[in-house]
C-alpha cells in the first residue's frame, strides 16, 4: 500500500507540475497573441489551436488532480448525515462506479485515437493531430488509476489495517 501511494503522489506531482507549465504557457501564449494582434497587426497562426488544445490538456490533467484530492464532482447532501464509517463505503462504492465509467470512456477515446491517428491529419507545425488527442485517454486512466488509490486507502481504513486515508 505504501509503494501504491508514493507512487500516487509522485503522479500527482507530475500532474502539478504540468498543469503549472501548461496554463502558465496557455496564459503567456494568450497575452502574447492579443499584444501583435492589436499593437502590430500580426499574431502566430499555431498559437490559436495551441491553446485550444492545452485547455484539454489542463481540463484533464486537473481532473486526474481532482480525483486524487476526492475534489470531483460529489453529491453529498445524504452523505454528511453519514458516520465516518459509512463514508468510506459510499466513497469506495462511488469511486469504483467512476472506474468503470473512466474505463468505458478511456477505452472510447482510444479508438478515437487510433481513427485520428489512422486519418493522419496534422495538428500544428506538422505535429499529428493524435499526439494532441493523447491526453484524452491518458486522462481517464490517470484519473481511475486516483479512484482506485482512493478505494484501497478507504478499504484500509474500513478494516482498520490503514490508519486515516491520506488526503
Amino acid at each position: 500500500m505504501t509503494l501504491l501511494r508514493s507512487l500516487d503522489r509522485l503522479l500527482v506531482k507530475i500532474e502539478t507540475g504540468l498543469l503549472v507549465l501548461f496554463l502558465s504557457s496557455m496564459i503567456l501564449l494568450a497575452f502574447t497573441q492579443v499584444v501583435l494582434r492589436n499593437v502590430f497587426g500580426i499574431g502566430f497562426l499555431w498559437a490559436d489551436p495551441l491553446v485550444r488544445h492545452l485547455v484539454i490538456w489542463v481540463g484533464f490533467i486537473g481532473a486526474a488532480i481532482a480525483a486524487h484530492e476526492e475534489r470531483h464532482i460529489g453529491i453529498d447532501a445524504f452523505s454528511r448525515f453519514l458516520s465516518a464509517r459509512w463514508q468510506d463505503g459510499v466513497r469506495i462504492v462511488t469511486s469504483l462506479f467512476a472506474i468503470i465509467v473512466c474505463y468505458y470512456l478511456a477505452d472510447a477515446s482510444w479508438t478515437f485515437l487510433v481513427d485520428e491517428k489512422a486519418s493522419g491529419s496534422d495538428f500544428m507545425l506538422n505535429v499529428p493531430t493524435w499526439i494532441a488527442l493523447i491526453v484524452i485517454p491518458a486522462g481517464y486512466a490517470l484519473m481511475a488509476f486516483h479512484f482506485a488509490v482512493k478505494i484501497a486507502e478507504h478499504a484500509m481504513k474500513l478494516t482498520g489495517k490503514g490508519g486515516p486515508a491520506v488526503q
